[in-house]
């Protein structure tokens, strides 16, 4: 890509890309704040396009897909709006930004559905064995809840690559789950396996912050780790303190002591133990 602005890319190739495109587009050039706040599914419908013709602009214009034209647009926000670094040089700065956290975790209790956690909860309790899935930036939460997970004594799998976890759900049996976390909700590998999941029969939790997103959708139980709205950052968008607490509330419900200790589930940590003063 350029370094000219998408803005500057856009105008540049508006009279070239086709004219559903360019409903795209002009509302891209009429809102840009706007657009990098939401996702694929969201531009579609605000254009009155469909999926495919917002993905097709992007490759016109050069982009790989929506998700680099929004990260570079982001960028281009980001530039002319120096407010966005004022907290740094504030005396204050670190309370500030822990306030900021807590606030986004109050959030995300006030907007997540309590029924959906608890039913997720007895999904997880009843469950034979369990699928965790993600990519990308999102992978650390995948190892971070299944570590958990085995330690409180329930069976599952987790893998850092996509085609593994395609290979697991495709031998997938009656009682197996399926757990999506995806920050975006429109990751296209964690769409592919769900759906075969969904093929298969399986029930399935998934972890997003996006209502409208095909994740969303797909899940029989979405967990929403979105609070209130709030501006797109593309440097932020990869500090998943809203997914890791919606995790960390679906494993303190889980937590059952007496389970743990009639499972063994303790034994790897005593082993351990010999390792740290």
């Amino acid at each position: 890509m350029s370094e000219k602005s998408v803005l500057e890319v856009i105008k540049e190739n508006y009279g070239k890309i086709y004219t559903a495109e360019r409903k795209v587009a002009s509302y891209v050039l009429a809102h840009p704040t706007e657009t990098i706040n939401i996702n694929v599914a969201q531009l579609a419908r605000r254009s009155g396009v469909s999926d495919a013709t917002v993905i097709r602009m992007c490759h016109h214009l050069g982009y790989e897909g929506y998700y680099q034209l929004r990260l570079s647009l982001a960028k281009d926000v980001g530039r002319n709006d120096p407010d966005d670094e004022g907290v740094q040089k504030q005396p204050n700065a670190i309370q500030l930004l822990f306030n900021g956290y807590a606030q986004k975790l109050l959030d995300v209790g006030e907007c997540i559905n309590g029924e959906a956690v608890r039913a997720s909860v007895e999904l997880i309790k009843q469950a034979n064995e369990i699928y965790i899935i993600g990519v990308g930036n999102t992978m650390p939460l995948v190892l971070y809840m299944g570590f958990r997970l085995g330690r409180l004594g329930i069976r599952c799998i987790y893998d850092v690559a996509p085609e593994y976890f395609m290979n697991h759900i495709n031998l997938a049996t009656d009682g197996d789950i399926v757990i999506a976390i995806s920050h975006s909700g429109s990751s296209k590998q964690i769409i592919q396996g769900m759906k075969l999941a969904k093929e298969k029969g399986l029930k399935m939790i998934a972890i997003t912050s996006s209502v409208q997103s095909p994740v969303y959708e797909l899940a029989d139980y979405p967990l929403l780790s979105a609070g209130y709205e709030e501006s797109f950052n593309c440097y932020k968008s990869y500090a998943h303190l809203r997914e890791t607490a919606v995790i960390d509330a679906l494993l303190e419900l889980l937590t059952n002591w007496e389970a743990i200790q009639r499972s063994g589930a303790d034994l790897p940590e005593m082993i351990l133990a010999e390792y740290k003063y």
